[in-house]
């Protein structure tokens, strides 16, 4: 069964938690599945830094047919980010006001900016229930923040790899990323090639903090014992720098980075603690004990803080991208708690 695309379109103004608006919005989104009368099966995903709005070619194994969130059983909906690069409005829209393409000048957007424009795609579809919304890393964040902001929309939320705040150490890690993509000397141009080497390198530096130190031992290990010269692990850095060229530009890294930066559940609601107690729906969180850009002391915090949350822990040798990765583990995992939730209903 095929997602269907579609472009939902806000021709009003749009105010941005930095004071900013936008003239207006796209966001670019799949539906997938027969949505039933009672809306009772409406999976609402989330998506990560440079995903897209089809859930069903970054996380295959989670969601599509004959995994756990088949659309035989599921109205799976997902939307593409506001700042992106996959049909949402981002720095390479054409600024109705302008003319011309925003570039440099697309505002800041943070996480909350982003639920609340998925708060109006919501509203277009009719949709008052939810049955599941999940998300890993930033599809969390976004997750987590819908929950706080409307705690009687979702019956289920599955967060994985997640957190209440972005930590200094993520926003290092992005920082620095911003960084190369300043040292390119195209940064500068207002053209859609601009930074693109910088922001190569930029995802070379993103890549260690996905993995960790095991991952790149087992993976990227030496051809020989002898080397001295092209080893793997090098020629594995430059690849992956390349292949995110082809497929992303400079201006929504920069614009996405900088919108995970902003993350934080308790800006203006008493407190992160005060903001997780606000969260009314069975909750699932996850952990990869090998991550070392969302640690697990994260998920913890949210488990212990969000009302009856339940806490599992994944145990993967790709750090952080193992939300990406091991889907036997997460749909054995989520499977479980579903069925007991099921059962509690029931007794």
């Amino acid at each position: 069964m095929h997602s269907e695309k579609k472009v939902f379109k806000y021709p009003y103004s749009f105010p941005l938690e930095s004071g900013q608006s936008l003239p207006g919005f796209e966001l670019a989104y799949t539906t997938s599945g027969v949505r039933a009368e009672n809306d009772d099966n409406i999976v609402w995903v989330c998506h990560a830094l440079t995903g897209s709005a089809n859930a069903a070619e970054w996380w295959d194994g989670l969601v599509g047919p004959n995994t756990h969130f088949d659309p035989e059983r599921h109205f799976v909906v997902c939307a593409n980010v506001l700042g992106s690069c996959y049909g949402s409005t981002g720095p390479l829209s054409v600024d109705p006001l302008t003319k011309q393409p925003y570039y440099h000048d697309f505002p800041n957007v943070t996480v909350r900016d982003v639920v609340n424009a998925l708060d109006l795609l919501r509203q277009e579809l009719e949709i008052k229930r939810i049955k599941v919304c999940l998300g890993g890393s930033l599809g969390g964040q976004q997750s987590l923040e819908w929950a706080i902001q409307q705690p009687d929309l979702f019956d289920e939320l599955i967060l994985i790899a997640a957190n209440a705040v972005h930590s200094s150490w993520g926003i290092a890690f992005n920082e620095s990323q911003r960084m190369a993509i300043e040292a390119d000397a195209s940064w500068k141009e207002k053209t859609p090639e601009a930074g693109l080497l910088g922001m190569a390198a930029a995802r070379s530096f993103a890549l260690l903090s996905y993995r960790n130190y095991d991952t790149y031992n087992f993976t990227q290990a030496r051809d020989n014992p002898d080397q001295t010269d092209e080893f793997r692990a090098s020629s594995y850095q430059r690849y992956q720098g390349d292949k995110f060229m082809k497929r992303f530009n400079a201006f929504s890294y920069w614009t996405l980075s900088k919108m995970m930066d902003t993350h934080n559940v308790g800006r203006n609601q008493g407190g992160i603690v005060n903001a997780l107690g606000q969260v009314k729906t069975k909750t699932l969180v996850l952990g990869i004990k090998s991550d070392m850009l969302f640690p697990v002391v994260e998920q913890q915090f949210l488990a212990r803080h969000i009302p009856d949350a339940e806490y599992r822990e994944i145990d993967s040798l790709y750090g952080h991208d193992g939300f990406l990765i091991e889907y036997k583990q997460l749909t054995q995992i989520i499977r479980a708690w579903q069925e007991s939730k099921g059962k509690l209903e029931m007794a």
